[in-house]
């Protein structure tokens, strides 16, 4: 870990080198965030961009993915280059482990035994997964497909490659474990993610199902009932739907989609403060995609970022008062894209690997906390 200072606060970050690339762009838009929501987006958006390379590369993909998604700015794609190489090395590592029966169940059984389990939601997911134990790396795979898809990376893979993938997820039995109500209670947001992912990816279309077995689990009537670990896995899973259809800020949602999801999220009013920031950042930009970006909950939930914004740091802290930015990126990129909004989506990046050994540094441009949203 590294220490430095953002806006006269010590935080720690992680050290990562990253590499360059191109992609291309189509938008849409929708409206204009409020003033002082777009000035709080830019200064998150400056702190972080002045540390973006000692931030680990996993949080640098995370950060570029979603900030070129919203505003197609071509320094976001050396970061993203630089994960797409890392992409298909590991589908081709996949590749190789599915080739082989005994390498899979092998490898299932490290993924289960690596799963953490510090925290009691950790222990019991750990414990739903012993019980899908087949579904370990098939649920790694099905991610990094989508990502490839995401990306234009699919036609990088050899046909062999790509079939013997497909085969492993569609080999595992999907609808049992999708619509089990114990995965359903404590994996909401994951299970709604695989089944946009299987349905994109021409595997097995299973999102009416799951819908029916989410609603099924959280009828309108339980929800008062739920313990906080729960509510928060309901709203997270709601969230999740309407994300994963957007195909993770890609595209706006057309009329009516998902409208179940959105009323659910719009009938909990101002009850959804209760949950952390990234939820309501999450909702927030939910209710976005889906076309609400006026309905006046989304300012309510703004209010609520912006109240939880440390005036020192610029940044939303971790629950405990935390400010390591490695572990904040996840909510405060969703702070950026949600505050910041303007309603114009970018759909990729769609890669071009020409040289896939090449590196670069993929150092942002440091952006002053003057810098205005537009830029």
């Amino acid at each position: 870990m590294v220490l430095l200072l953002a806006s006269g606060l010590a935080v720690s970050v992680g050290a990562h080198s990253v590499s360059a690339g191109a992609g291309s762009e189509s938008a849409l838009t929708v409206r204009t965030a409020c003033a002082d929501c777009a000035r709080a987006a830019a200064e998150i958006r400056a702190v972080y961009e002045t540390s973006f390379d000692l931030l680990p590369a996993d949080k640098q993909r995370h950060y570029a993915q979603r900030l070129w998604r919203v505003t197609g700015d071509p320094a976001y794609l050396c970061a993203n280059h630089a994960y797409g190489r890392r992409l298909l090395d590991q589908l081709a590592r996949d590749a190789f482990t599915v080739a082989d029966s005994d390498r899979l169940r092998q490898r299932n059984r490290e993924l289960l035994a690596a799963y953490p389990e510090t925290s009691p939601k950790q222990r019991r997911r750990k414990a739903m997964l012993s019980e899908h134990v087949d579904m370990m790396l098939p649920r790694g795979i099905l991610f990094r497909l989508a990502q490839a898809r995401y990306h234009g990376l699919l036609g990088q893979l050899s046909e062999a490659d790509r079939r013997s993938l497909e085969q492993a997820v569609g080999a595992v039995d999907w609808r049992a474990f999708l619509t089990d109500p114990e995965v359903v209670s404590v994996y909401a947001a994951q299970v709604a993610n695989q089944a946009a992912f299987l349905a994109q990816l021409g595997i097995v279309d299973l999102r009416g199902e799951l819908a029916r077995a989410f609603r099924d689990r959280y009828p309108p009537g339980r929800i008062e009932e739920l313990s906080p670990a729960e509510y928060r896995n309901w709203v997270y899973g709601l969230t999740h739907f309407i994300i994963a259809a957007s195909h993770y800020y890609q595209r706006m949602l057309s009329d009516g989609e998902l409208d179940w999801a959105v009323a659910a999220l719009l009938g909990q009013g101002e009850a959804l403060l209760q949950v952390k920031a990234d939820i309501i950042a999450e909702v927030a930009l939910s209710l976005q995609l889906a076309g609400q970006a006026d309905h006046p909950l989304v300012a309510v939930l703004h209010e609520a970022l912006l109240a939880r914004r440390d005036p020192q740091s610029g940044i939303l802290p971790a629950t405990d008062g935390g400010f390591d930015l490695g572990e904040g990126e996840h909510r405060n990129v969703l702070a950026i894209m949600t505050l910041g909004w303007d309603g114009r989506l970018y759909s990729g990046p769609r890669l071009v690997l020409k040289d896939i050994s090449e590196e670069r540094d993929c150092r942002l441009p440091g952006r002053s906390l003057a810098t205005s949203p537009e830029d």
